[in-house]
């Protein structure tokens, strides 16, 4: 616990689906801080989140109050925006060697790749607007000091607080047609996995590129199947959305960067943590 407290934790989207998620569990732990955009009374009232708009604010005010050791950039919202403070962030990294950063990336900044999973060292390359941001962030922060820097590279994370389950509760609710997509192969996480993880990163003191995704890979189609039936046993309508007729990988999986054996996940523990949460 000693070796733990030495931090000072900034998550800058903090109120965030995943960024409220690595909030519960850091807090315990270490000195732990976090922003929020929109204002709610559980944020105001924590005298330890800053109220933060990525449009409008400058995020090196925040850092200079906190003087965080980590900062873990959890953000969301306009990418030209976010790629102007992470400009900033990367400025003040350069002057501030004891302060590291945990960047939320994604299996998008393979998505123009379609025949082969992506591992770590494979070269990014992205069709989307998103993947192209994701990519430009990342290429800023890989020309810092390789030890500041930890990239984590998510495919699909899933938790019953976050918005894929929610818009498939919606959509089973209303009789709307949940979609799927036959062709994509993919693999996938839990937020309470990516929490572990994010606490092993830390305490371990690992930098580098990590790809947090299931050791297995799904079809989209067939999983989200599995997730319906987690929710109801009536029929569901499925529309099928087909972007190439051959598979399609959207995969992030680790090959140079491994986790413990405790900290790694399968599809099928997947979809146990997601029942559990259901039924709990």
């Amino acid at each position: 616990m000693k070796n733990e407290n030495k931090h000072t934790v900034l998550i800058l989207g903090a109120s965030g689906f995943l960024g409220n998620a690595i909030y519960k569990e850091l807090c315990a732990y270490f000195r732990t801080f976090g922003t929020y955009r929109t204002a709610k009374r559980e944020f105001e009232k924590n005298q330890h989140f800053f109220q933060y708009d990525v449009e409008e604010d400058d995020v090196v005010e925040i850092i200079e109050a906190v003087k965080p050791t980590i900062i873990v950039s959890a953000l969301r919202g306009d990418f030209h925006a976010q790629v102007t403070a992470h400009k900033h962030i990367s400025e003040y990294l350069q002057t501030n060697k004891n302060c590291k950063i945990i960047f939320i990336s994604s299996a998008n900044a393979f998505d123009a790749y379609s025949k082969f999973p992506s591992y770590e060292l494979d070269k990014t390359f992205s069709n989307s607007i998103y993947g192209h941001f994701k990519i430009k962030v990342e290429n800023m922060l890989l020309r810092l000091p390789k030890q500041q820097v930890v990239i984590l590279r998510l495919p699909i994370v899933l938790g019953v607080q976050c918005p894929r389950i929610k818009e498939i509760q919606q959509h089973i609710l209303e009789g709307t047609s949940v979609e799927i997509f036959p062709n994509v192969i993919m693999n996938v996480t839990t937020d309470s996995k990516i929490t572990q993880q994010v606490h092993y990163i830390i305490n371990r003191n690992k930098y580098g590129i990590f790809h947090l995704g299931s050791t297995d890979l799904v079809h989209h189609d067939e999983f989200i199947k599995d997730i319906v039936k987690l929710h109801t046993q009536k029929r569901v309508n499925y529309k099928h959305v087909f972007t190439t007729n051959e598979d399609r990988y959207l995969a992030v999986l680790p090959k140079y960067n491994l986790l413990p054996k405790h900290l790694q996940i399968s599809s099928t523990q997947v979809l146990q943590e997601l029942e559990k949460q259901h039924n709990s």
